[in-house]
């Protein structure tokens, strides 16, 4: 089980965040590509992306509750059951990417149409999607890979994969979207096929270190990728209720840039340059979030429920002092950072003013989702849900209300984002505080 030295909470959370960087400055990446072919491309990449994530996390739901039930084992000395888990995991995301591709391919596009302004921004998003996510046969194998990892604490694995997919990537965008290197030049297209082929460059490297690994062995990992009843019911129970957050999560997200885009194009671009140095900021709070989630539930699966607290304080620190490190140019430099995703003299400014204005909700978020994640590595996934749901519903209506009723410059309707982490941090605070979470059997 692992110990609470800084040393090691930092050996779990380093790999996971300098994974998280490298996957920010992909996206850092594709952007500054994109907004010099083409601001549509820009856009449309930025909107289909959102798409396409919260697709995704249909996937990210299950391996999360798998990362859960493994390290829950692994704290209750029940490490035989590991492999059954991980074999489940497995066939379950099978399943669910074979139905996200089909629905993705033959139903998507005219929903996209339905819902954008702009027709040629609609074209362009389909185009984006319907390539992208081939991904999904890639990712369905590297989430529950990463998530017996992640369980294990062995992160520095899914950091390698991270380094070989941004490789990978950053690569084929310079090759595929302006056409060097003797490869075609495909535009928005090309970026989506880049993406998706260094998931399968991360997968392949999982893969083999997999294959190789003594703890794969020990665990005997390959012979129990069947279904089993009880660990389907129990990843069902954990990681459906995390799917269904993260979902309701990601479609206000969705919806949100959906609603800036009728608004205009002008705010469109400032919103999608945002979100993309959104993601560098969020590398120290993913990474800590996921740490949390392992620490919270091997301390529970050994009943050390005095930790806890320990637990908290020492993740928190290390949450704000990453995020001032990685993040302080939003308050000292915003101009440079804004200049990097997008050198057009004419959102420059505004961008600057936002994302600087933006920066406290940051550290709003970094404290409360050790709270959050705390709940989630209880095995309360349902809570989490609850409390997405009200947090996220109040989101939504404060967006509506901001652009659609009062028509707000868009530098107060970013507003929302206080609005929402403020919320889930007293939501989830009561929780931990008022009720009893720490006995959860799972």
């Amino acid at each position: 089980m692992l110990d609470l030295r800084y040393s090691t909470i930092l050996s779990v959370a380093i790999p996971l965040m300098a994974s998280s960087f490298i996957q920010s400055i992909v996206m850092i990446t594709d952007s500054s590509f994109l907004s010099r072919y083409s601001t549509v491309a820009f856009d449309a990449a930025g909107n289909g992306g959102m798409i396409f994530v919260t697709l995704f996390v249909a996937l990210m739901g299950i391996s999360d509750g798998s990362q859960i039930l493994m390290a829950r084992r692994i704290g209750e000395k029940k490490e035989h059951l590991l492999a059954q888990i991980f074999g489940t995991t497995l066939l379950i995301n099978v399943a669910i990417a074979a139905i996200l591709l089909v629905g993705i391919q033959f139903f998507l596009p005219e929903l996209i149409r339905s819902f954008t302004y702009h027709e040629n921004i609609a074209e362009a998003e389909i185009v984006f999607v319907r390539i992208r996510s081939f991904g999904l046969l890639f990712s369905m194998i590297t989430l529950a890979i990463n998530a017996y990892f992640m369980a294990m604490g062995k992160t520095y694995m899914i950091l390698i994969s991270a380094a070989v997919i941004a490789l990978t990537n950053i690569f084929l965008d310079y090759g595929l979207i302006f056409g060097n290197v003797g490869m075609p030049a495909m535009g928005i297209a090309g970026a989506a096929y880049a993406s998706m082929l260094a998931d399968g460059a991360g997968m392949i490297f999982l893969i083999i270190a997999l294959i190789v690994s003594e703890d794969r062995k020990r665990h005997q990992l390959f012979k129990s990728i069947r279904y089993n009843s009880a660990s389907f019911k129990s990843l069902l129970k954990v990681g459906s209720p995390i799917t269904l957050q993260l979902l309701v999560a990601l479609i206000t997200w969705t919806v949100f840039f959906i609603w800036i885009e009728q608004k205009g194009e002008y705010e469109l671009t400032v919103s999608q340059t945002i979100r993309t140095l959104y993601f560098l900021a969020f590398v120290p709070i993913w990474g800590f979030s996921s740490t949390t989630k392992t620490y919270i539930s091997q301390y529970l699966g050994n009943k050390s429920y005095d930790s806890i607290r320990t637990i908290h304080r020492r993740i928190q620190f290390l949450t704000i002092v990453f995020l001032f490190g990685l993040f302080h140019g939003a308050l000292f430099y915003p101009d440079f950072l804004v200049s990097m995703i997008n050198p057009n003299e004419v959102y420059i400014e505004g961008t600057a003013n936002l994302l600087r204005f933006i920066s406290g909700s940051i550290l709003l978020y970094g404290i409360s989702s050790v709270y959050f994640q705390t709940i989630a590595g209880s095995g309360n996934t349902r809570v989490t849900f609850y409390i997405e749901t009200i947090s996220v519903g109040v989101y939504v209506l404060a967006a509506y209300f901001f652009i659609k009723v009062l028509n707000w410059n868009i530098y107060w309707i970013w507003t929302v984002e206080y609005i929402y982490f403020i919320l889930l941090g007293l939501l989830s605070v009561g929780y931990l505080r008022f009720f009893d979470w720490k006995t959860k059997s799972i």
